[in-house]
């Protein structure tokens, strides 16, 4: 008994693009990659139904909004952090001056 092969996204969608772009025909196609016609097929509608999501503004476009921002609170952190380090710095540095010792 054989055992399925499995191919990834890319790969289906790179011989579904050379089919709709006429690159090669559905016939070279299966006998290049030893697949039917019906995979082809079922990969062709796979495409054609999901293209509409290609265009629609996903889920991608808001996680990187998210991340944006996520990162925008992680550098006003860190400026508030620096600016309270060097006041610290300043203050601790005029402390040492009066009691007479030289950093």
């Amino acid at each position: 008994m054989s055992k399925r092969r499995k191919f990834s996204p890319e790969f289906k969608s790179q011989v579904v693009l050379q089919l709709l772009s006429g690159e090669r025909s559905k016939a070279e196609l299966c006998r290049e990659h030893q697949l039917t016609s019906q995979t082809i097929n079922g990969w062709k509608q796979q495409l054609v139904a999901a293209a509409p999501q290609a265009f629609a503004p996903g889920s991608d476009t808001n996680a990187e909004q998210e991340r944006i921002a996520e990162l925008e609170r992680m550098v006003g952190k860190l400026t508030m952090e620096l600016e309270i380090a060097k006041k610290a710095s300043h203050v601790l540095g005029g402390m040492r001056e009066r009691n007479g010792r030289q950093p």
